[in-house]
């Protein structure tokens, strides 16, 4: 890739962002455990993080955001992962949804978010679902789940595929059927309670539904960044989907880098049953940590240096490629396995002081986990990044 390297400026990210992260952890650790109980955020907590704008890290400036770039967006998210793993893939999920309002009219954005300082836009997928054309807008039906952060939003995403008023699908120029993305406001759906789950319970993303809702049209975007997005920046030069492979590998890491560190503190002062020494002394153990340390700092360096020297790119006037993008689809995913590997050998090295739910490892062990069954996790996409390299077809739809 003829790209330019970056510096270590540019690995760095805006500090000026970064440590208003670092200064809310001490808060988000704190109401850790309320966020397990309750499966939200709480007010409280949600007031902090509103109001160092860390729902706004990737709106655009014209719509009251921070606009921030890619690097950025990854130090913060990784940091407050640290502390708790369900607000930083709750501020994760927002911030990609965020970049929605690149693709409104200018009026509409600065309804939806820049008037409104705690505006916060959420969303899922949904598998029985449609957009029927109507005067004026769509009628809009279906059921959507995984709508992480969806209980503290004030707007919902449904995407939907578009069908005329006679109930045929509407196609484009090459045949496909047209999917936009409407947005409601959150008190125009029906919310159920599912997120019963392993790990990340705080994420709350449950599922809401629509009976026959009217969207105006100009309240509907496509999520293609290349055909209706109205910013200039070079953020709105990428996708989304780009910067949410680099913020969940940025939850993965920050849980990875508490799972380290809790575990080294736990190694230094217990010894196990039957053992005369802690575990600290083992020769194994001392192997283990060192590849597992080395092996997330590798993955962390090589998503941050892929993804700061494609931002230098776009920073001069460039678009996204495609194999930009798959460079940070196989970083982003390297990084959560890595990120993986490195939470199982600290649970499993810790014996069954880990078990607890008491114990800070196990809360990490849970929620790695889950963040691993989510899309961004998936082993596949190396398939898809080994087949692009070898010029053998590709499924590019999670690029």
């Amino acid at each position: 890739m003829d790209t330019l390297i970056p510096t270590s400026a540019d690995l760095a990210g805006d500090q000026a962002v970064i440590t208003r992260a670092e200064a809310l952890r001490p808060a988000v650790e704190a109401a850790s455990s309320e966020i397990e109980e309750t499966r939200r955020l709480p007010p409280a907590l949600l007031d902090k993080l509103h109001e160092a704008r860390l729902f706004r890290l990737l709106l655009p400036r014209s719509s009251n955001g921070l606009e921030t770039d890619p690097v950025t967006f990854f130090h913060v998210i990784e940091a407050i992962a640290r502390s708790d793993a369900s607000t930083a893939w709750c501020l994760s999920q927002a911030g990609g949804c965020a970049m929605a309002a690149a693709y409104l009219d200018l009026p509409v954005a600065q309804a939806i978010f820049g008037n409104d300082p705690r505006a916060v836009l959420a969303w899922g997928p949904g598998p029985r679902v449609k957009a029927v054309e109507c005067e004026g807008g769509y009628k809009v039906t279906g059921v959507w789940a995984f709508a992480s952060g969806g209980r503290h939003a004030t707007w919902l995403g449904a995407h939907c595929p578009i069908y005329k008023a006679d109930g045929s699908p509407r196609q484009n120029a090459n045949g496909k059927q047209i999917e936009r993305t409407m947005l409601v406001r959150t008190e125009g759906v029906e919310w159920t309670d599912i997120w019963n789950v392993v790990g990340l319970r705080g994420t709350a993303s449950d599922q809401f539904a629509l009976n026959d809702h009217f969207v105006r049209a100009d309240h509907s975007i496509t999520r293609d960044f290349e055909r209706e997005c109205r910013e200039p920046g070079p953020l709105y030069r990428m996708s989304a989907s780009t910067c949410y492979q680099v913020g969940f590998a940025g939850v993965a890491l920050g849980i990875a880098r508490g799972a380290l560190d809790c575990f080294v503190d736990v190694a230094r002062n217990k010894v196990p049953r039957g053992h005369k020494s802690p575990i600290r002394d083992n020769a194994v153990v001392q192997t283990n940590l060192a590849q597992a340390e080395i092996n997330v700092r590798s993955a962390r360096a090589y998503l941050l240096q892929s993804m700061a020297a494609i931002w230098k790119d776009l920073s001069a006037g460039a678009t996204i490629t495609v194999e930009q993008r798959i460079i940070v689809r196989g970083a982003s995913t390297n990084a959560i396995h890595k990120a993986r590997e490195a939470v199982d050998f600290a649970y499993n090295a810790a014996g069954a002081t880990a078990i607890f739910e008491s114990h800070p490892l196990e809360r990490r062990f849970r929620d790695m986990h889950t963040v691993t069954q989510q899309l961004q996790g998936r082993l596949s996409h190396f398939e898809t990044v080994g087949a692009w390299m070898m010029g053998a077809d590709a499924d590019l739809t999670f690029v």
